[in-house]
């Protein structure tokens, strides 16, 4: 008895930490869910920085409106089925970029999300593409480059010059309709000696994105190199340890937000050094630049050919652009981790499943459906283990009691019994263990793609990928405050535990006091735990629940035996004798 009190204590203890510090811990293992906006309160928010020589230029006391900043220089307009912007030609900038496909809230009204902003404006973000070497004198940073055409499309490349009589450069801008810019960077030597050339491109952010690095899903600055992509650099490790510098044949370098990217990529043949460094106050850059200069004598020309991708992280074209366009290790913008076996063709299925209904809801219970049926086989094995398991715990009660001093013989007639009775006692836990890399999939699934972002599914549910909205502790909505991200229980995650409920209740009750007292309370811990969680992933664990009530009718009913109650320890059991005990019965 006292035993069972201690055992019940350590579980209540537990139980409390796992409720009050998981949410704490999810911060850090798991990213909350976008939280569901319904509405824009005062605009949406900005970024800009400077990469010049005045990083105060990019201070909250500098900060002007975008609009007036947008109108104080020459630009290029930038218009695609995907982006819409502007070019900068002072300074030759790539500054002002919008993805029109993608709004910041799910409000009718909402802005389009804003990828880029120019310098002395909030949250400034920008790139450009410059040269060093020897016997050359680039352009100012702030030099005004003259354009051949006043818009940039798929159809209507653009080129920039600018010229110090003895240099002409070029940049030369297309674009294509998903996010990929090309970009070449030409010299031309116009003088009587030769000069060395090389190009390089860089990426300007002024502090970090909105989005926090976790140890599941990294937000940041990310290069891929030598075959791998480094998620490890955030913007601290920048700011607080110097530049890091990689060496690679190809790659790519850039910052990455859970659904939005901006990459530069060089010349996939070509030796380069790709780099971060830190740019004054909070600001970083990313950059590249080839391993060595290239020599132009004079009246010769020389072309260096980049890419540069801003825009939203879709799978299909990420993929696209490593297989069609060669850009090694491109689809790993995405930060899959560890189950990316199981993570990309659940979400090819997903995503085939909701073009074929149309609800993104119903497409996830879909998907809970094929699950179910394809661990269908393995579920009626784990049934018949259940029941031969239940079947041998009499006798495997006995043998507990009569060799209760003697643990080292207790487990030894213990694995016997299970030989002879032909019983694997894990053989019930092998579903379950499946279930949790699908379930964590489904997680990062929801979480990373940005085609399962602002999906909406029925009623109050507008967005799947954000947790549940209604919470009773603010009556629904009604009372104006959001409860703690503990507290806050939808209409989602009390059905969630409603359907774990009924599920322990239709198992066999547990001959143990402490585990009876467990499954009584882990559905209440597990509606606490999942409430911060994104709709999809309650919506998911829900329909798998009613599921497996269905299921665990259909196979009690070819498994009687486990409705039956368990034969007390006392029945008699035959045991055999220990070596020193004699002939006894239990």
């Amino acid at each position: 008895m006292k035993d069972d009190q201690k055992n019940f204590l350590l579980f209540a203890v537990l139980a409390a930490l796992l409720l009050f510090g998981w949410p704490m811990a999810t911060q850090w293992l798991f990213p909350t869910a976008n939280p569901p906006v319904t509405e824009v309160k005062g605009g949406k928010t900005e970024v800009v920085a400077n990469p010049g020589a005045d990083p105060a230029a990019d201070s909250p006391a500098a900060i002007r409106d975008r609009k007036l900043v947008l109108a104080e220089t020459p630009r290029v307009q930038i218009e695609t089925p995907t982006v819409r912007g502007s070019i900068n030609l002072k300074g030759a900038r790539i500054d002002d970029l919008v993805l029109v496909k993608h709004k910041e809230t799910i409000a009718k009204d909402s802005d389009p999300i804003r990828l880029l902003s120019p310098s002395g404006t909030q949250d400034a973000y920008f790139a450009g593409f410059g040269w060093s070497g020897t016997g050359l004198t680039a352009p100012a940073a702030d030099a005004v480059w003259t354009a051949s055409g006043d818009k940039l499309t798929p159809t209507t490349p653009v080129k920039l010059t600018s010229s110090n009589g003895t240099q002409r450069f070029i940049i030369e801008l297309s674009v294509d309709e998903g996010y990929m810019f090309t970009v070449r960077q030409r010299v031309a030597n116009l003088g009587d000696k030769p000069i060395s050339v090389a190009g390089y491109g860089y990426l300007y952010r002024y502090g970090p994105g909105k989005d926090h690095d976790t140890w599941t899903i990294h937000a940041g600055p990310v290069a891929s190199y030598n075959g791998v992509v480094d998620y490890g650099v955030n913007y601290d490790t920048v700011k607080d340890e110097g530049p890091k510098s990689f060496d690679s044949t190809g790659g790519w370098v850039g910052y990455t937000d859970i659904y939005w990217l901006t990459a530069l990529v060089p010349d996939q043949g070509m030796k380069t050094a790709l780099k971060f460094r830190p740019a004054g106050g909070t600001a970083t850059q990313a950059q590249f630049e080839p391993a060595t200069a290239r020599q132009v004598g004079p009246g010769q020309m020389v072309t260096q050919t980049s890419r540069f991708f801003a825009g939203a992280k879709d799978i299909n074209l990420l993929d696209d652009y490593e297989e069609k366009g060669g850009i090694h290790q491109f689809g790993k913008a995405i930060d899959w981790g560890w189950f990316e076996i199981f993570e990309k063709p659940i979400f090819h299925y997903l995503n085939w499943l909701f073009r074929m209904i149309g609800n993104f809801g119903v497409a996830i219970i879909a998907l809970t459906l094929t699950v179910r049926l394809l661990l269908f086989p393995i579920a009626q094995k784990q049934f018949a283990s259940m029941a031969q398991m239940r079947a041998v715990q009499p006798k495997m009660k006995a043998i507990q009691e009569r060799y209760k001093d003697d643990k080292q013989r207790q487990q030894q007639e213990i694995m016997k019994l299970y030989k002879d009775e032909k019983v694997n006692p894990l053989a019930g836990c092998l579903p379950t263990l499946l279930q949790i890399p699908i379930l964590y999939a489904l997680y990062k699934v929801l979480m990373l793609s940005i085609e399962m972002r602002h999906q909406p599914f029925i009623l109050w549910i507008k967005d799947l990928s954000a947790p549940d909205p209604l919470h009773i502790l603010n009556l629904f909505g009604l009372l104006d405050f959001n409860p703690p991200a503990f507290l806050a229980i939808g209409v989602l995650p009390i059905l969630l535990g409603l359907s774990m409920w009924a599920q322990f209740k239709l198992n066999p009750a547990p001959m143990d006091d402490v585990q009876k007292q467990v499954f009584a309370i882990m559905p209440w811990v597990l509606m606490f735990v999942m409430a911060p969680f994104a709709a999809g992933l309650q919506l998911y664990w829900i329909t798998s629940n009613l599921l497996t009530i269905a299921q665990q009718k259909f196979l009690y009913m070819r498994h009687p035996a486990l409705k039956e109650p368990v034969a007390a320890s006392g029945a008699v059991i035959e045991a055999k004798p220990g070596p020193k005990s004699g002939k006894g019965k239990k």
